[in-house]
């Protein structure tokens, strides 16, 4: 294992042991840290949480915290610094994966659909669940592999072989099957047509084959992974989040997305993808500040405004994406 696995290793260990408290509130600082030291980083996601809060508020949709930053900078570079800490507290989240039990998750996850859950989660059932780079996505796998006993998703191939190692393994042992992209498409329809949920996220176009989708009222480069598996495989289709909320709790939610069953193959594809956005648009705005896609590029329009200055050139963790 490299020197940077161990290290990671060594840090998710001090992070299982460490208080709640005082570990959430270091995240708070490392992330009020960050927000100072990467003015690139929060250019911009303050130039996507702007149109995020102004589609949202021009619909008559989210919170009073969403409405205010439509329309007034303050009000927006609060949310600009609250989704540096969320973003901090992913990190941290990842890092106390190893310590997540079902005693926990039952604990600290509420459902805001259960019915919906209820009837989506089940062991033997072919489910597909489309997330997002929102709230805590660990949470949200876990949750569906303790649930039905194993998740499969895709992951990026890291080039560190230790810190590869250490996804791996702490997802494994929460009963998630992660296979890599390049056999990601075969392995889950795979697993579906075996009985196996499988979850991915598909708010970001990794690997530049995506298209062009309407989202907050403008054009955003969009995989077509999600909607093409949704199509291929025919099985009810989800959007799912568990988004944060007070004093170490979270809040899950699913919506069900309409996979259109008549026209052409790339028809369907096409109407599942907008489909598709606008259910992310209806869980982005429970919280804004904890959709971390803010921090890349997401509508080229915005990218072309600014002369294509995008952040400072740091990655995420490790995604489950197709």
């Amino acid at each position: 294992m490299t020197i940077r696995g161990r290290l990671l290793l060594a840090m998710s260990w001090l992070a299982c042991r460490l208080p709640e408290g005082p570990a959430f509130r270091c995240a708070d600082l490392a992330g009020d840290l960050w927000y100072r030291l990467k003015p690139g980083r929060a250019d911009q996601a303050r130039r996507n949480l702007r149109r995020v809060c102004r589609s949202l508020a021009e619909s008559g949709r989210g919170g009073p915290r969403v409405r205010a930053a439509a329309t007034d900078p303050k009000a927006l570079e609060r949310l600009v610094r609250s989704s540096f800490r969320h973003a901090a507290r992913y990190y941290l989240e990842v890092a106390r994966t190893p310590s997540i039990t079902p005693a926990f998750v039952d604990e600290r996850l509420a459902l805001d659909t259960p019915e919906l859950i209820a009837e989506a989660v089940v062991p033997g059932k072919a489910v597909l669940f489309v997330g997002l780079h929102f709230g805590s996505l660990e949470l949200a796998v876990i949750f569906l592999a303790f649930r039905v006993g194993e998740t499969v998703t895709p992951m990026e191939t890291i080039e560190d072989p230790g810190l590869q190692a250490y996804f791996e393994r702490t997802r494994g042992v929460a009963g998630i099957r992660l296979v890599g992209l390049r056999e990601a498409r075969r392995a889950l329809l795979d697993a579906l047509r075996s009985g196996i949920p499988v979850g991915l996220v598909g708010d970001r176009d990794l690997t530049g084959g995506g298209t062009e989708i309407p989202l907050f009222g403008a054009p955003a480069r969009m995989p077509m992974g999600p909607a093409m598996l949704a199509v291929e495989s025919g099985v009810p289709t989800y959007g799912m989040t568990v988004r944060r909320a007070a004093s170490g709790h979270y809040r899950g939610r699913i919506v069900p997305i309409d996979v259109p069953s008549e026209g052409t193959r790339r028809e369907r594809v096409t109407a599942t993808m907008t489909r598709l956005a606008g259910v992310f648009e209806e869980l982005i705005a429970d919280a804004p500040d904890q959709w971390w896609a803010i921090f890349f590029p997401i509508w080229p329009d915005l990218e072309a405004a600014t002369g294509g200055a995008g952040g400072d050139g740091e990655g995420t963790a490790p995604e489950a994406a197709a």
